[in-house]
């Protein structure tokens, strides 16, 4: 397993262009955001196209990333989950073609995506559980089921600010319980 420093090391040599600290990044961190994607998509073919676009992003963008205390992995991590969010409304807004439904995958996660889930799954879901319900749900809602925050917001009843606000301050609140 690669040290934080040396993942932020790489991203550096990605943003000069590196290709050989590329497929070092790749090969370090590849798993743990295919998962993410897995876990967003649901399915694995769009998981790997989506991790495909995240390297590509990752490769364009390296140089946006710029070391202030925060885990690197949190800004891979962000930038898979933004990518497999995208496609995910894309999805929506394309619908489902009937042809699709051969090919969908078992609700049951594969052992790749129960290895990189189960280390922080507990903590996490205990961290929600200290959050009042309709914000733990919200929380969900936005960040693994990709729903907007004007989606959300009608759902609640509540007007976007609001929704803005709980979500602003729910995730501080995990962050706080996290790093506990």
């Amino acid at each position: 397993m690669a040290t934080l420093e040396e993942i932020e090391d790489l991203i550096a040599q990605v943003a000069a262009g590196d290709r050989a600290a590329f497929q070092r990044l790749y090969q370090l961190t590849s798993a743990k955001l295919f998962g993410v994607g897995l876990r967003i998509l649901g399915s694995r073919a769009e998981a790997e196209e989506a991790l495909q676009d995240t390297f590509v992003k990752i490769w364009r963008n390296a140089e946006r990333y710029r070391a202030t205390g925060f885990s690197p992995m949190t800004w891979l991590i962000t930038v898979a989950r933004n990518t497999a969010i995208d496609r995910l409304r894309a999805r929506k807004i394309r619908g489902t073609d009937l042809s699709e439904a051969e090919e969908l995958p078992s609700p049951q996660p594969g052992p790749e995506a129960e290895a990189i889930a189960s280390g922080e799954r507990a903590r996490l879901l205990a961290c929600l559980e200290e959050l009042e319900a309709d914000r733990a749900e919200a929380v969900k809602g936005a960040y693994l089921m990709g729903y907007s925050y004007q989606e959300l917001a009608e759902k609640y009843e509540v007007p976007l600010n609001t929704m803005r606000t709980w979500l602003r301050r729910s995730l501080l609140k995990l962050k706080e319980c996290l790093t506990r």
